[in-house]
């Protein structure tokens, strides 16, 4: 295992060249490392502003080289591939025939240019690619060849970041959208090994360390660590089986960033401990990890049990038991799962046990310590007393009537040299046999069936009698009915109240073959009813599941086999949130009903003024309204500290 200390020295004298000059195997060229140190000299960190280090190492090995993977025309492009990152980033991800391509980006206004003159690109990849519909800042990518190698030109368009890096056969370019508010921020730091601008800014990501840029061609792995760590101020652990080497190009990436890019492409995983990261394969890891857990299991399991008796007041023992043991997947069986023929026992470790005694309503639990605190913690959330509602409903129906009646009776009979003349013809015929008396024979018969008062007048002279009646009747009627159900719950417990009574009416039963028909007498029951069930919220309001039903008897309708009752009914259904105390009204029917009606002679009862004796008026009006009334109330219920 090999520890890498963060070391914090001058700019010009940081110990690059010696840890790479120490890498066995490998030439340094100093050129490059000139060109670094002469960067760090420029821009030293007391100096203040922005400062970007910026990291260029052209290694190669000093045996065993590959004299192809450098000479031009022997790699190709094999493929130009584009997509949409995350925050609305283009990637383009450009991938060669084989591993030593060497891609010069550079960013030149709104266009990002990117040279590999080392690599050929194929006639078919040579081409205007449009990538607009990715929604990305990269609007167009021109694909051509440049004497023996290949050149990509981005068409890019509104502020943004780049960022690249490669590895294997894969070079990977982000295009990064930048918010307006950090352009104004952001500065650029010449990067003079390389000839081209690196842009920085201060907006918030999800990599927050200083941006490097790497160029390395097979470089020891261990060895990038190494760099990371003097970059990043942390102690970095790498463990023995951290081996092989990298090729990796990345400009313009934070540390942080480019430590991800390392593991990733080496199958590694880190671990952060304070100022100390753990890295090794994740494998490794992961069994370090499920040894340590086993670890624990094994440690639990040699806990000495202990046993509790819990007494359950306010719920039932044998639900809280079924709930408790059922719950599949949680609290310590998920511990459990691991070793072989454990049982899932829910909140209980596997040694666990839970027993429930209906009689007296208690739990005995036998587990570990930690275990029976959690439990007793968890029961007395659950075992507390619940909030009671008391719900009054309100059922009004209000109904008021008018009618008016106007009628008349009209007649003249009399006789007159052997002419008998009245309103009908038996009258006639015996005032023809009979000139002592007349006998009244009406022309109108309009009155009002059951009048409140009447006027009648009768003129007898020789040989004739008119009689005329008047009469007239108004009712008017008020009523109003009044049903007040109410009932007391508990939160989330549906109550139910009724009261009204069964109407029998009589049915026949159809005969069967050779028999006689059988009456029998069937019941329909005609009930005030609510049915409703409360659920009292977190803010002290009151949802009501309401289902309330009144049923009046109307009358009864008179058959061959007896009267059949006639039930009016008036129900509401509904589900309503109150405020506690208030009433609302949830339902309610309104209905009018106004009657106009004319009986008359015709012709006769056209008459102006006199047209009344041959005619009969009625009028009437009915108003019914039905209100349904509800009021919850809570009830607090405090729990009580047992002894």
């Amino acid at each position: 295992m090999t520890v890498f200390k963060a070391t914090r020295a001058r700019p010009a004298r940081r110990p690059l060249s010696r840890a790479l000059a120490r890498t066995a195997g490998y030439g340094l060229l100093l050129g490059a490392v000139a060109a670094f140190s002469g960067v760090h000299a420029a821009a030293p960190e007391s100096a203040g502003g922005t400062f970007t280090p910026t990291f260029i190492s052209q290694l190669a090995p000093a045996t065993n080289a590959d004299p192809a993977k450098q000479l031009p025309g022997t790699i190709a492009v094999s493929d130009i591939d584009f997509k949409r990152g995350d925050g609305g980033a283009g990637r383009l991800i450009l991938r060669f025939t084989g591993e030593g391509a060497a891609p010069d980006l550079q960013t030149q206004g709104s266009r990002v240019v990117i040279d590999v003159a080392n690599a050929s690109i194929p006639a078919s990849l040579q081409k205007p690619i449009n990538v607009s519909d990715f929604a990305t800042p990269v609007e167009q990518i021109d694909a051509r060849s440049a004497g023996g190698g290949t050149t990509l030109v981005l068409n890019t368009e509104g502020a943004f970041e780049s960022m690249a890096y490669q590895t294997g056969n894969e070079y990977i370019v982000e295009i990064v959208p930048r918010a307006p508010a950090a352009v104004a921020k952001t500065g650029s730091t010449g990067n003079a090994a390389m000839g081209q601008t690196i842009s920085t800014t201060s907006e918030s990501r999800s990599y927050a360390g200083r941006p490097v840029t790497f160029n390395f061609q097979d470089v020891p792995v261990r060895t990038v660590l190494q760099l990371i760590a003097e970059e990043s101020g942390l102690n970095i652990v790498a463990s023995d089986t951290v081996t092989g080497n990298v090729t990796l190009r990345l400009v313009n990436v934070p540390w942080d960033q480019a430590l991800d890019i390392v593991l990733q492409a080496k199958g590694l995983d880190k671990r952060r401990s304070g100022n100390v990261v753990w890295i090794a394969p994740q494998a490794e890891i992961a069994q370090y990890e499920q040894d340590k857990e086993d670890a624990r299991i094994a440690l639990a399991n040699r806990v000495e049990l202990v046993t509790e008796y819990i007494q359950i007041n306010y719920h039932n023992a044998a639900q809280i038991y079924k709930a408790l043991t059922e719950a599949k997947g949680v609290g310590g069986s998920g511990g459990g799962q691991g070793q072989s023929g454990s049982v899932d026992t829910g909140f209980l470790s596997p040694r666990g046990r839970l027993v429930a005694d209906e009689r007296t309503n208690t739990l005995m639990i036998s587990d570990t310590p930690k275990k029976v605190a959690e439990m007793k913690e968890l029961i007395s959330v659950i075992d507390r007393p619940v909030d009671q509602v008391v719900i009054e409903a309100r059922v009004v129906v209000a109904t008021e009537s008018f009618m008016r009646e106007l009628g008349s009776r009209f007649g003249i009979s009399g006789t007159k040299d052997n002419v008998a003349f009245s309103g009908d013809l038996e009258p006639n015929r015996l005032n023809l046999n009979d000139t002592t008396q007349i006998t009244r024979g009406l022309m109108t018969d309009l009155a009002v069936t059951n009048p409140a008062g009447a006027v009648a007048l009768s003129i007898l002279n020789a040989g004739y009698l008119l009689d005329v009646e008047l009469s007239a009747m108004q009712t008017q009627g008020r009523g109003e009915v009044i049903s007040n159900p109410r009932i007391v719950t508990s939160n989330q417990r549906e109550a139910v109240i009724r009261q009204g009574q069964e109407v029998g009416y009589v049915t026949i039963q159809p005969a069967q073959a050779g028999g006689v028909a059988t009456p029998s007498v069937q019941f329909k029951e005609v009930l005030l009813e609510m049915r409703v069930t409360p659920t009292i919220t977190n803010d002290g309001r009151v949802f009501l599941n309401l289902n309330v039903k009144k049923d009046e008897i109307e009358g009864f309708i008179d058959t061959s086999i007896g009267d059949v009752p006639q039930i009016s009914t008036r129900s509401v259904n509904t589900a309503v949130l109150v405020e506690d105390g208030q009433t609302v009204v949830v339902g309610g029917v309104y209905e009018f009903r106004e009657r106009d009606d004319v009986s008359k002679v015709p012709f006769l009862g056209d008459i102006p003024f006199l047209g009344n004796l041959f005619k009969k008026k009625g009028r009437s009006k009915e108003k019914a309204e039905l209100l349904i009334f509800v009021t919850p109330k809570v009830l607090e219920v405090a729990q009580r500290n047992h002894r």
